[in-house]
């Protein structure tokens, strides 16, 4: 069967005219090509559409019940049409991102969601949280569309933006010796006990905070391993221990834990913005990016 659009745009105008002259006019085409076009739809559906006399057209019962699926299909068509462009236009669809733990703590990530959210509340955002080696093989497999982690070796496929750098400051207990300190080196940590993460977790922060300990030749003392910063707050806040973190994760705001600027100027985390080199980025992926990246600039 070979109905195009076009008869069902033919038909629909001849059913609501109940004339081939004014359905003729209404399309600005001639009578003799509409009435042919109604003929050849009809012999390729099968059936009579509708009676003609010299005087009078009429449509037929099935006819009518055609002009109901002809208008849905239009309506149909019309609709997936305006659909594929707001999604080409980035006004819906779908983004994926993936983010470390500490990404919700970062000011210009979570602002550039609501900003997004605000101006685009039609796209569905799907938000994984991953550590940083958890985020890469999805990145390259197109199953995430954009990544925020930390600073990390990245595969010749993926390509990066530096969104922020940030402190790293020592966590400490409240009624640690320490506490107190409006500042510290990193050497005053050099004997204390760390609360760290697990090194098969996967989190960027566990290699960035050892290496900033090695190059000041501290070897850490490590009393217990977990796979969350969250998790080592906790665990800080209890007194089992100390540890280093960036400074984002001050927003959680736990009221036993105390935050000390490190005085290293090498004491510093940088999160960065992640996304494929091979693939066209979609609207969606380039407008998240902009907010991201005029936040960074801010």
């Amino acid at each position: 069967m070979n109905v195009e659009l076009r008869h069902l745009r033919y038909f629909i105008a001849v059913a609501e005219e109940l004339h081939f002259g004014r359905a003729a006019q209404r399309l600005n085409i001639s009578q003799p090509p509409l009435s042919q076009q109604i003929q050849q739809l009809e012999q390729e559906i099968g059936a009579q559409l509708f009676t003609r006399t010299n005087r009078s057209v009429q449509i037929t019962p099935a006819g009518a019940l055609f002009l109901q699926d002809a208008r849905a299909i239009l309506l149909q068509v019309e609709q997936a049409a305006r659909r594929a462009a707001r999604v080409h236009s980035g006004q819906e669809g779908e983004l994926r991102i993936g983010f470390t733990s500490s990404a919700p703590f970062t000011g210009l990530v979570s602002d550039a969601l609501y900003q997004f959210r605000q101006r685009w509340p039609e796209v569905h955002i799907q938000m994984q949280e991953n550590n940083t080696r958890q985020q890469l093989a999805p990145l390259h497999d197109d199953r995430l569309d954009l990544g925020v982690m930390r600073n990390t070796p990245l595969p010749s496929d993926l390509q990066h933006r530096v969104l922020l750098r940030e402190p790293l400051c020592a966590v400490v207990h409240w009624a640690h010796p320490l506490a107190d300190a409006e500042s510290i080196s990193i050497q005053a940590l050099a004997n204390e006990p760390f609360v760290f993460f697990d090194p098969q977790g996967g989190t960027a922060l566990y290699g960035e905070i050892l290496a900033l300990l090695h190059r000041y030749q501290i070897k850490p003392f490590i009393t217990q391993e977990v796979g969350e910063a969250m998790t080592i707050l906790g665990l800080v806040a209890t007194g089992l221990g100390v540890s280093i973190l960036p400074a984002s994760f001050r927003r959680a705001r736990l009221a036993d834990v105390v935050w000390i600027p490190l005085q290293e100027n090498d004491a510093i985390s940088e999160v960065w913005l992640v996304w494929s080199a091979t693939r066209e980025p979609t609207a969606q992926m380039t407008n998240m990016m902009s907010l991201m990246l005029q936040n960074a600039e801010n």
